[in-house]
């Protein structure tokens, strides 16, 4: 009898050990788990920070040009691909998916390119491709920007009556 209270005790005092352990490691698992959520929002900041280093480092401000291209509201007929020239040099191409087209006509602005020239006058050729059936009509485009110490913008304008450039 009294080795049954002994073990019955000790079987009480284990099972009462293992319920604070229990509750222990899930308060210490919630604690983690927040841990980590903490990470994380100071990961995704590092790496945003990161990024915007990285541009100022690669493009800097007194030699950065950026070229966007956006549409007209009520332009009929979108470009399904653009290829961007810069002094002769091919810089960009893209071809528009149906969920991009659509983007644009709403009133996004595609940023199609970014990248470092000198200070000075540049020339910029922009073809447009329009598929129509199984043919494909190419219309370019030439404009003459002056690139100074700041950051230069350069937009497309695609619309029914043709494009326009517009600088920043």
């Amino acid at each position: 009898m009294f080795t049954r209270s002994i073990i019955l005790l000790f079987s009480l005092l284990l099972a009462k050990n293992l319920l604070a352990v229990e509750m222990v490691t899930k308060e210490q698992i919630k604690g983690l788990d927040e841990q980590v959520q903490d990470i994380k929002k100071e990961v995704i900041a590092i790496s945003g920070d990161l990024n915007q280093l990285e541009e100022k480092l690669l493009y800097p401000s007194n030699t950065q040009v950026s070229i966007f291209i956006s549409l007209e509201k009520n332009t009929s007929t979108p470009p399904s691909a653009v290829k961007i020239d810069l002094d002769n040099v091919n810089v960009s191409h893209h071809i528009y998916s149906y969920k991009e087209v659509e983007a644009l006509k709403i009133g996004g602005v595609q940023r199609i390119y970014t990248g470092n020239v000198k200070t000075g006058k540049h020339q910029l050729q922009v073809s447009f491709i329009n598929k129509q059936g199984n043919k494909g009509k190419e219309n370019t485009f030439s404009h003459q920007f002056e690139k100074g110490a700041k950051p230069k913008l350069v937009e497309i304008k695609v619309s029914n009556s043709g494009i326009s450039f517009k600088n920043w």
